[in-house]
């Protein structure tokens, strides 16, 4: 089995993030505090817990080069955390929301990040040095709904976003003064700041968790409907795929390669989807069970290929479906899976990641011990 150990830390997590070097993991218990875990002889002890926030907080996110801790809440504030000796100091993100923020995520270059909020707004921080605080701009009457999911493209300006009007889109977050423009080539720069890149209108229901390749030239995000979306050439011209499984729908994503996904959701068991030579996506097994569910070209039986049809297929693109419905649901979480992060990195190849969900359970996941998962 791909898991290798799994902790018990509260009784439900809504996000988790971890230090640059692994060492300590940040999480949010369901409510108002950030507990910051470190690993002493093989044992979690909480090293610190964060006190600043009066409501639930729904999104953390470390930064690996500056060491500095970004924190959203329903409170509708933000706050970065920045170790000065033994004690995490809070500085207030100026966000100018009037509903819940609802996810955030720093930039590659981390001179940027963005919070996602229910006011259907997206704030894209950066920090003033001449006032020594973080302002916001804010990308306003783009979203029909809450924005549920950001993510970064690796070139620092493009953003991904999700949102519950059942849309994936991507802005330029090109700011004068905080990034630089390259005049070697026409870029993603030569956009303004809030300009809509693309607009994708593939799902009908919400949309969750968006992530870019590590290449940046495929986008994935999810569907409530039990569908995931594979986007390719980002642009006026988008080449899109879906793929339908018969299981409960997927919360968050990620790239562990350029052409292998991992999707976790409501199932409590993370899903493998990976791309043929033809560049055509379809659903591989799921990492709680020994045996690939479907090998070769053949993606299903006759039923799994009407039930695929009875639910309708892109316009743009192919749409697979699971041969069976996951029988080792519980394995390993016992509830929603509602995040995916990174763990060590082999170049563009990812081998550990780690998922935490409303169970309480962080689980530490080695692709290592999947050696027909290596192959593909």
């Amino acid at each position: 089995m791909a898991a290798i150990s799994v902790h018990q830390f509260a009784h439900s997590i809504t996000c988790h993030a971890w230090s640059p070097d692994h060492s300590m993991v940040a999480l949010s218990p369901n409510n108002s505090e950030v507990h910051i875990y470190r690993l002493v002889e093989d044992k979690w002890e909480k090293a610190h817990v964060l006190q600043k926030h009066d409501q639930v907080v729904s999104g953390i996110d470390w930064s690996r080069r500056s060491n500095r801790i970004v924190t959203a809440s329903h409170d509708r504030n933000s706050y970065v955390w920045n170790l000065e000796g033994s004690e995490w100091v809070p500085t207030l993100v100026i966000l100018r929301l009037n509903r819940a923020a609802l996810c955030v995520q720093w930039s590659p270059e981390e001179n940027k990040f963005a919070v996602g909020s229910g006011a259907k707004t997206v704030c894209i921080c950066y920090y003033e040095q001449e006032n020594n605080w973080w302002v916001s701009k804010l990308i306003r009457k783009r979203h029909d709904s809450s924005v549920t999911s950001v993510s970064w493209h690796p070139n620092n300006i493009l953003l991904a976003t999700t949102s519950t009007d059942g849309k994936c889109r991507v802005f330029s977050t090109f700011i004068k003064g905080v990034d630089a423009k390259d005049s070697k080539k026409v870029t993603s720069s030569d956009f303004k700041f809030g300009e809509l890149i693309v607009q994708l209108d593939l799902s009908s229901s919400w949309t969750f968790g968006v992530k870019w390749s590590p290449s940046g030239n495929t986008l994935a995000y999810v569907g409530h409907n039990s569908m995931i979306y594979f986007v390719d050439d980002v642009g006026p011209s988008p080449l899109a795929q879906n793929v339908v499984f018969r299981d409960l729908p997927l919360r968050d994503v990620l790239f562990v390669s350029e052409k292998m996904v991992i999707g976790v959701g409501f199932d409590c068991n993370p899903m493998v989807f990976a791309a043929d030579e033809r560049g055509i996506w379809s659903f591989i097994r799921y990492l709680g069970e020994r045996e690939v569910v479907s090998s070769g070209s053949s993606y299903g039986s006759q039923f799994s290929e009407a039930f695929g049809k009875f639910y309708g297929q892109s316009k743009h693109g192919a749409s697979n479906d699971a041969v069976e419905t996951s029988k080792t649901r519980g394995v390993v979480h016992e509830n929603c899976i509602n995040s995916i992060l990174p763990m060590t990195e082999q170049g563009t190849l990812i081998r550990r990641f780690s998922t935490s969900g409303l169970d309480g359970r962080i689980v530490l996941w080695n692709l290592e011990n999947v050696p027909d998962l290596l192959e593909l």
